[in-house]
């Protein structure tokens, strides 16, 4: 006798936020199917079947997704061709009869958005609406635990986001807020969640809570849109990454990230953590 297998897919896995997802489900012993390229890296979670499949590969996705009623899908790796790899297994989700997509996408996405991610993010959003299934978009702002990757080796941020704010995310709270709308879809029905901290933080706020958390100097440097794409040359990354890179600074200046939402603590009862609480854990 074949055991059927669980009707909602988790991609992701592998990673950070789908990770904590993927354990977060199993933790309150909800079955997964957790989709991954590569099978080996999957976690081994009670209840988990791990299956086979790629962003961009209609055929993988469609027998990992065949009977799969509710889809969690994490925004796939930044690459030049993502957008249209979002779209491919978007139609390989309707192909297969999925009902229900929970997605990953971006605080403040709009087709002009000043971070060109998240221009991507919302045409992936329209594409979802546009194939007639249920959705639930989590807009997730900048995360918390990648403030402290931003100090270069001399202690210093550099970006040109000026004074502007941005009301950054813990990755825990990303997941709680998932898991919360995996385990009840018909609760969040085509809704959309803008996912943020307690707090709007300046850059030059970000530096001194860093500073007070390391116990050594950070401080943070607001570039001109010159010295910024001069500064990151000699990474050799393609214009594509250094523009999107650049503008995530120039996203928090012009205010797109500043707003605090109330959406995490909504969903989840539980409101999210600010960056000094994440950096004492």
């Amino acid at each position: 006798m074949t055991t059927a297998l669980p009707t909602l897919a988790v991609t992701g896995s592998t990673g950070a936020v789908g990770g904590l997802v993927a354990r977060g489900l199993a933790a309150q012993k909800v079955p997964q199917r957790l989709l991954a390229r590569t099978v080996a890296k999957v976690p081994d979670l009670p209840g988990c079947v791990a299956l086979p499949f790629a962003y961009s590969d209609r055929a993988a996705s469609a027998l990992a997704l065949e009977g799969v009623d509710t889809l969690f899908m994490v925004s796939a790796a930044e690459n030049a061709e993502r957008l249209g790899q979002h779209r491919a297994f978007v139609d390989a989700a309707r192909a297969a009869g999925v009902r229900h997509i929970v997605y990953t996408s971006f605080i403040a996405a709009a087709p002009d958005a000043t971070f060109t991610l998240a221009r991507e993010h919302y045409a992936t959003e329209e594409y979802i609406r546009a194939s007639g299934m249920d959705h639930t978009f989590l807009r997730d702002s900048l995360y918390l635990d990648f403030m402290d990757a931003l100090v270069g080796a001399d202690g210093v941020i550099r970006g040109p986001a000026g004074t502007g704010r941005v009301a950054a995310v813990a990755r825990a709270d990303v997941a709680r807020t998932a898991v919360a709308v995996l385990t009840d879809v018909a609760a969040h029905r085509n809704v959309t969640y803008d996912l943020t901290g307690p707090e709007a933080l300046t850059m030059a706020e970000v530096a001194r809570i860093l500073t007070e958390a390391r116990g050594t100097p950070v401080r943070y440097h607001d570039e001109t849109l010159a010295e910024a794409y001069e500064s990151r040359a000699p990474w050799g990354a393609p214009d594509w990454q250094v523009d999107a890179w650049v503008s995530t600074y120039t996203a928090i200046a012009a205010g797109e990230m500043a707003e605090v939402s109330g959406d995490v603590e909504a969903v989840t009862g539980t409101r999210p953590i600010g960056l000094a609480e994440l950096l004492a854990q």
